[in-house]
């Protein structure tokens, strides 16, 4: 008697950025893995080494990864909207149109979006919105980012996501609360304000602090991303996360992968 075995086929990855950094990072890690297939690599007009979005539609994928750059958000959006394919979205600095154009897409389609694909910084998120919760507008909170000379956007993405967190968390609207940096002689901080700060230097791959402070007491919450695979790592994950059971349309987050 014979035992049959149930072969599972990979699942098909398209990456698209393949060329940048991150891209190369995920090309390679998807490569090694035995559950997943690099089915396209798709780069920018201009670049070599795979091929443009508009030809994509000749590739079969199950789910597209994107780390590309925010002109580029529309385009894939409208391409994901026409094909219904799952999109995990790291790209961060997007318009308001931009994040429209992403929402359309998760009307349709399984939509993976998160500005830091880091596990470290998802619980940061989390232990940050409870302290926020906890301690209420007693607490001055300051959120500080560190990044490499190369980053164009501050505060980061996800020095925004953990602003919007506490502020959620306080029952506040960031918007009316939000204060970027701080210079000469001005009014005694207010009640319940958040600060962000962003420094840009040498070849710092992530620092983000959220620092809380009431009287007599200060807590310090931070994380450090020492290699930028991490996040290629929390990208396939969250590939696979969508993979798994077939996930139907929606936005889904870093918090839906640390949800028992």
């Amino acid at each position: 008697m014979t035992t049959q075995q149930t072969t599972i086929a990979p699942v098909r990855i398209g990456v698209v950025g393949a060329a940048g950094r991150m891209g190369q990072h995920l090309c390679a890690l998807i490569e090694a893995a035995s559950d997943l297939q690099l089915a396209a690599r798709v780069v920018e007009p201009g670049h070599t080494g795979g091929i443009t979005l508009d030809l994509l539609d000749g590739q079969v994928v199950d789910i597209l990864i994107d780390f590309s750059t925010p002109h580029a958000v529309a385009p894939v959006a409208a391409w994901v909207v026409a094909t219904k394919v799952a999109w995990v979205l790291g790209t961060t600095g997007l318009s308001a149109s931009d994040q429209a154009a992403v929402e359309r897409a998760a009307a349709v389609a399984p939509v993976f979006q998160a500005s830091n694909f880091s596990i470290g910084i998802a619980l940061l998120t989390e232990l940050a919105a409870r302290a926020a919760q906890v301690l209420g507008l007693d607490a001055d909170i300051e959120i500080v980012e560190t990044h490499h000379l190369h980053k164009r956007d501050a505060p980061s993405g996800t020095a925004l996501s953990l602003a919007k967190a506490v502020a959620q968390a306080r029952g506040q609207n960031l918007g009316e609360v939000r204060r970027d940096g701080r210079s000469g002689l001005g009014d005694e901080r207010p009640r319940g304000e958040i600060g962000m700060h962003a420094v840009r230097m040498a070849d710092i791959v992530g620092e983000h602090e959220v620092l809380l402070g009431w009287p007599a007491e200060r807590l310090k919450l931070c994380h450090d991303a020492r290699d930028r695979k991490v996040f290629a790592h929390g990208a396939v994950r969250a590939a696979r996360y969508l993979a798994r059971q077939g996930r139907g349309p929606g936005l889904y987050g870093m918090q839906d992968l640390l949800a028992p």
